[in-house]
């Protein structure tokens, strides 16, 4: 048995983790820890790695899985709540990308099939890197969030219509729209075959499987959807990718795709990172040295052109200056997909050696350099939102066709999510005036519809402060997912009034510190605030007087949360006493021929035999409080009693149907 390809493994493995922890060290995505790795392991670096055929078939296995969940993990529902960022803005976004590509490349000389595939290749942008970062940063939820997540999953899909059509694209411009009526036939037929198997087929056979509760059984169901699916594909001149990513869409609409992924994933993690490895080690690095200036303006070209119609994009749906700053920087790079796509690309002769190293060089280079973009992206913002901009990006960033509010003494709410509206709610409902400012312009309109005082803008403009009459309000409640955003908003608010109450709301308690030195009066951290609350009703189900568990929030709150935020090493909490912590109340229902049925509470002797009491006793409609001795217990009595545990059980089985 030959066992050279499991040493290789073993070793390449090995080199990767090694890379992966100094990455890790200075917080640098790992998919350019993968990347990195095949450039210094392969053939082009230290050629501790050259058998590039076996690494090639990992790399196919690791595409393919991709694939396959990104199919399962695409959700109708999610689409349905980003149309707008998904639709329009993923169509503008690639459009605009593909065309000035396009445009360029063409003007260089470049044959009309190889600029579709470049254009098809700048598209593009790395999901991997940015949701990553997104869900390190907590900005999923903002506004540039959600247009960079819409964008992405958008790019995502339509990547597989790239890929149909590469195959297309190395013939001549003529037998290119010959073959147009062959790819609709063949889209049409995998339509059908996806709607088909999604609805009828697919759901019976794994609900069968799913019967005979066989983890193994299902995975291996799951495994033959998925093979059958890729052959399929790659039998009619497909990619094997794309069968893949059609299996996952099958699945993703039924009530299976949760386990299918649970059982995919970890086999995902392994291979896809031999396609990014075997990626690295394509890269010819005498290539670069040969070419560093051509390739430095190629990178500088893709982040600039793909950072600015990204911004528009994010312009053009009404979106601030600061959200489409933020959208185009993290949209800059190139993507995996295009390494996909121009893998394809060099097997249909589309490119050529050299278009294909170059093309690896500036997409690496993209790539590496987008971390450190996107954490550089805001104090980017801060600049050009203060430069003297046209009037309609200036209209863009502020509602100012309204006259300036007039309001005094009100309540100013800035971020109009879940904690946003249920502040409106309760101060329309307490009479107190307010005003709203939100950077959503979608839910500005629907909300502007229902009558709520609700403005367009940018928290961070001081123009946008002045609008909402913040050096008149009494308070300024700032409730926004993103971090940046709440400590510059924070600032800005206290610059401008020294004498407004600011109450902000963070997700995090390392976020207090820098926002009390910037001019916060209050801070409230949702991670404490909620173990502050599901602690103090443990307190309360243990029977802890609630002046007790009152006193004990009080004091933690005052204390900025200390007690919660070290370990324990004899702090100890004032007044938190717990005189009755083994007991608890109970509810028991009295059934037909119980033992206690028509029996009266002294003759059933529940405190004495079981030091049990009965606090309440309930009869249909009529609630007896306290109820005496005397009373007699009649089936359907539901009853409140008081007890210990363990006594609370025994005395159970007096109600209870006898055996």
């Amino acid at each position: 048995m030959d066992v050279t390809l499991f040493r290789n493994i073993s070793i390449l493995l090995a080199f990767a983790i090694a890379v992966l922890l100094i990455c890790y060290r200075f917080k640098i995505p790992e998919i350019i820890g993968f990347l990195l790795t095949g450039i210094m392991a392969g053939p082009y670096g230290l050629g501790i790695f050259t058998n590039m055929q076996e690494i090639d078939f990992l790399a196919e296995i690791g595409v393919v899985l991709l694939l396959f969940t990104i199919g399962i993990e695409f959700s109708f529902k999610n689409l349905i709540e980003l149309k707008k960022q998904f639709f329009v803005g993923g169509t503008l976004q690639v459009l605009l990308t593909f065309a000035a590509t396009f445009l360029i490349t063409m003007a260089l000389g470049v044959s009309l099939n190889t600029a579709i595939m470049a254009g098809f290749l700048v598209s593009l942008s790395s999901t991997a890197i940015v949701l990553r970062l997104l869900q390190e940063k907590d900005e999923m939820d903002t506004p540039h969030g959600r247009i960079i997540v819409g964008i992405l999953i958008f790019q995502d899909i339509v990547s597989v219509l790239m890929m149909l059509l590469i195959p297309f694209l190395s013939g001549s411009s003529s037998t290119l729209l010959q073959s147009i009526p062959l790819l609709l036939v063949e889209v049409v037929g995998l339509v059908v075959l996806v709607i088909v198997g999604t609805v009828w087929l697919v759901p019976k056979v794994l609900y069968r499987v799913a019967r005979t509760r066989s983890q193994e059984l299902f995975m291996l169901s799951v495994v033959v959807l998925l093979l059958a699916m890729a052959w399929l594909t790659s039998s009619i001149g497909l990619s094997l990718a794309l069968g893949a990513f059609l299996a996952g869409l099958i699945i993703s609409e039924s009530q299976y795709s949760t386990q299918a992924l649970g059982g995919i994933l970890p086999f995902r993690y392994v291979f896809t990172s031999f396609f990014f490895v075997s990626i690295g080690m394509l890269l010819d690095v005498q290539f670069v040295l040969d070419n560093p200036a051509v390739i430095l303006l190629a990178v500088v070209a893709v982040l600039v052109v793909k950072a600015i119609l990204a911004g528009g994009t994010a312009i053009a749906l009404g979106y601030q200056m600061r959200t489409a700053v933020l959208t185009g920087f993290a949209l800059s790079q190139v993507g995996e997909f295009s390494f996909i796509l121009s893998k394809l690309g060099v097997d249909t002769g589309l490119l050529s050696q050299d278009m294909y190293q170059f093309f690896l060089a500036t997409s690496i280079l993209t790539m590496a350099l987008s971390p450190f973009l996107i954490n550089f992206s805001p104090r980017v913002s801060d600049v050009i939102c203060k430069l003297p901009l046209p009037q309609r990006f200036i209209e863009n960033s502020c509602d100012i066709r309204s006259a300036k509010m007039t309001a005094n003494d009100h309540l100013v709410i800035i971020g109009y999510g879940l904690n946003g509206r249920n502040l409106a709610r309760a101060a329309k409902a307490a009479s107190v005036p307010y005003v709203i400012i939100e950077m959503n312009p979608d839910t500005v309109a629907v909300e502007k519809e229902k009558g709520e005082p609700i403005h367009y803008g940018d928290a961070t403009n001081e123009k946008v402060l002045e609008h909402a009459n913040v050096p008149y309000a009494r308070v300024a409640v700032i409730a926004i997912s993103d971090a940046n955003a709440t400590r510059r908003i924070t600032a800005a608010v206290r610059e401008m009034s020294p004498k407004v109450h600011i109450i902000v709301r963070t997700r995090y308690l390392k976020e207090m510190g820098p926002l009390y030195d910037m001019g916060a009066n209050e801070v409230v951290p949702e991670e404490f605030e909620t173990s502050l609350e599901i602690f103090a009703r443990v307190l309360k189900k243990y029977l802890v007087p609630r002046e007790s568990v009152d006193t004990m929030t009080a004091e933690l709150r005052s204390e900025s949360y200390e007690a919660l935020r070290k370990r324990p090493n004899g702090y100890v909490l004032s007044d938190l006493d717990t005189p009755a912590w083994n007991v608890e109340v109970s509810t028991i229902q009295v059934k037909e021929g119980a033992a206690a049925s028509g029996k009266t509470i002294k003759d059933v002797e529940l405190r004495k035999k079981y030091g049990v009491t009965v606090l309440l006793l309930k009869r249909g409609a009529e609630t007896i409080y306290n109820p005496d001795a005397d009373t007699r217990l009649m089936p359907g009595d539901w009853l409140f009693v008081f007890g210990e545990p363990a006594k609370l059980s025994g005395a159970s089985a007096l109600f209870g149907r006898p055996a």
